[in-house]
């Protein structure tokens, strides 16, 4: 386990969190990195949660009341995919962003609404926190801020629509017709927001320690733009964690350097889960067949099949970024050694790495013994 005292380590601070690079932080000081400048003071966890919670009531009650089509409504309110978004996840970066998705009976956003709620919502509601319109607003989602009192805390929320395809989830697997029907519309992606609540499930529940690990890598990612999404990211490191350690206790180090070393072979990638789907059903079997065939890297969105996360841009530069930072204070031993990442399934295959394609019907507390290769 990497080292959990000392200072946080010389470095460069990111000039717009006020935060140090990770590249300047010596690898056995990442889990104190982590603990002191990655993860929001709990007392501002705590107050957010209760002012998500009233916003939340707030909104289902109060929206679309003289809506000029009858019978809209918001069924539910979430935050990130359940009450507190990455708050509910347990990877909440200190200054970050969450998205607080409305569910609606309908397709349609009657946007100029909910931007009518934001003065109410403001006038009539004693937070705790400070409740701001954010300063660069996107045109096209309604954005605000949630600030300390007391401290420089502070989170970001995008206001989003999100169909509410789901209904009511009870944890289970999803109907396997949900999906079906997605499938169907012929738009590949567009409707993850509608699997929040299941993103939200599938990254909750992991050890502590992980949820950290993806806090260091969501950080490493922030510190350039241009990149694939920052939920690739989280995917691609329970991906090592399962496959590398699959244990509560690991080194910190080694989990950072895995990822790095799964995006420098961004190539060979293809992963994918059957926790909320698998191949019983034809229609998505055959789906997912063409899905997995595509050119790698091939991450699914364990919450949506249709969603492939490496197919965003910006892979080459990612790993370029890599490269460099495998060579850099938080991948080096005390000795001057480089850390080397976790043994991750992979065969030789013309003398270039591949990665056999992982099926993962479970949570695995040994990966090796419940893997299922896939031709």
């Amino acid at each position: 386990m990497s080292g959990g005292s000392g200072g946080g380590g010389a470095g460069t601070a990111d000039p717009r969190q006020g935060i140090p690079s990770v590249s300047r932080i010596s690898s056995w000081r990442l889990d104190y990195f982590c603990s002191q400048h990655l993860q929001p003071q709990e007392e501002f966890l705590q107050q957010a949660s209760r002012a998500v919670d009233r916003i939340c009531d707030f909104l289902k009650t109060r929206c679309f009341q003289d809506a000029p089509q009858p019978g809209i409504k918001v069924l539910r309110v979430r935050s990130g995919g359940g009450r507190g978004g990455s708050l509910g996840k347990g990877t909440s970066m200190k200054n970050g962003k969450t998205d607080l998705e409305l569910f609606l009976n309908i397709f349609n956003l009657y946007r100029e609404k909910i931007v009518r709620w934001f003065s109410e919502c403001k006038e009539n509601m004693s937070l705790e926190l400070i409740f701001e319109k954010s300063k660069w607003s996107n045109p096209r989602v309604l954005q605000f801020k949630l600030r300390s009192k007391k401290t420089e805390d502070f989170i970001d929320f995008d206001v989003l629509p999100a169909y509410d395809a789901l209904g009511h989830y009870d944890g289970s697997m999803p109907n396997p017709q949900i999906y079906v029907d997605l499938i169907r519309t012929g738009k590949s992606g567009e409707f993850s927001p509608c699997f929040t609540e299941l993103q939200k499930d599938f990254i909750k529940d992991q050890p502590t320690k992980l949820k950290s690990l993806i806090c260091l890598v969501k950080h490493w990612y922030n510190e350039e733009k241009s990149f694939p999404p920052k939920y690739a990211l989280e995917l691609l490191t329970v991906y090592a964690w399962e496959q590398g350690s699959g244990k509560t206790v690991f080194n910190t180090a080694e989990g950072f350097r895995t990822v790095l070393w799964l995006i420098e072979h961004y190539k060979e990638i293809r992963i994918y889960w059957t926790e909320y789907y698998d191949f019983q059903n034809e229609i998505i079997k055959q789906y997912l067949q063409k899905q997995l065939c595509k050119t790698r890297p091939v991450i699914l969105d364990p919450a949506d099949p249709t969603a492939n996360l490496g197919e965003a841009e910006g892979w080459d530069r990612l790993a370029e970024k890599a490269r460099c930072y495998a060579s850099m204070n938080c991948c080096q031993k005390r000795d001057g050694s480089v850390v080397e990442p976790w043994d991750v399934p992979v065969r030789e295959k013309n003398g270039k790495v591949a990665f056999f394609s992982i099926l993962i019907g479970s949570r695995l507390i040994q990966p090796s013994l419940r893997l299922r290769w896939v031709k």
